[in-house]
């Protein structure tokens, strides 16, 4: 099953509908403040999570009587993020693939918190990405092959997640590289951009940031 997580940040008028209409999604699960923006674009979610204390009394309440959705109310003193307990709920729930919104945008910290939670789909064995507007964002520790023509945008950028990542072998990019190990305090590769009908991206160990942007 494919699962669309809406999470609190920023996520721009219009981008949720385009997403929506075209991402092929079973499941719609709002994660607190993330309704806001379902509400805003007049699309109903699946299912709610979160301890509702960022969201507008009004969109919750909306939201809360409609019958068809599912509810999940949190305790508000929680260890997990309301975006990490979506993501586990939706993993426990049978999801296959992640695609996760409104988790970028101006709380740094958040964004740091979202792109480590990525690891959790290498731990579980399945698909998870952050998107918005102009970035896609994965975690990998084994291949991964992009092609040319479904590419989110025009620049790859690799960053370390990992102390060290042995073994990076890039073929099809503007930059190749061979058995090379990526680590310290260097940006060796960002803004890489694919030259061939197909990109691989390869490891020998290691956790590699993926990130795809348009700009």
């Amino acid at each position: 099953m494919k699962y669309l997580i809406v999470s609190g940040g920023e996520v721009k008028e219009g981008f949720l509908t385009w997403i929506v209409k075209n991402g092929g999604f079973d499941v719609i699960l709002a994660a607190d403040a993330g309704m806001e923006a379902l509400y805003r674009d007049h699309i109903l979610p699946d299912i709610i999570v979160g301890d509702f204390d960022s969201v507008n009394p009004d969109t919750l309440e909306y939201f809360h009587d409609k019958e068809q959705i599912e509810v999940c109310m949190l305790n508000p003193e929680k260890d997990d993020t309301d975006t990490e307990y979506a993501i586990r709920e939706a993993i426990r729930r049978g999801a296959m693939e992640i695609v996760v919104i409104g988790a970028t945008g101006t709380r740094i910290d958040h964004v740091l918190g979202n792109i480590s939670l990525l690891g959790i789909g290498l731990e579980e064995q399945i698909k998870i990405s952050l998107v918005d507007e102009h970035n896609r964002i994965r975690m990998i520790n084994q291949p991964l092959t992009i092609r040319k023509a479904e590419q989110y945008g025009k620049y790859v950028s690799l960053i370390p997640f990992s102390e060290k990542v042995s073994g990076v072998t890039l073929r099809g990019l503007k930059y190749p590289l061979t058995d090379y190990t990526m680590g310290g305090f260097n940006s060796l590769g960002i803004s890489n951009e694919i030259v061939s009908d197909e990109a691989s991206i390869s490891l020998s160990s290691g956790q590699l940031i993926v990130i795809e942007s348009k700009d």
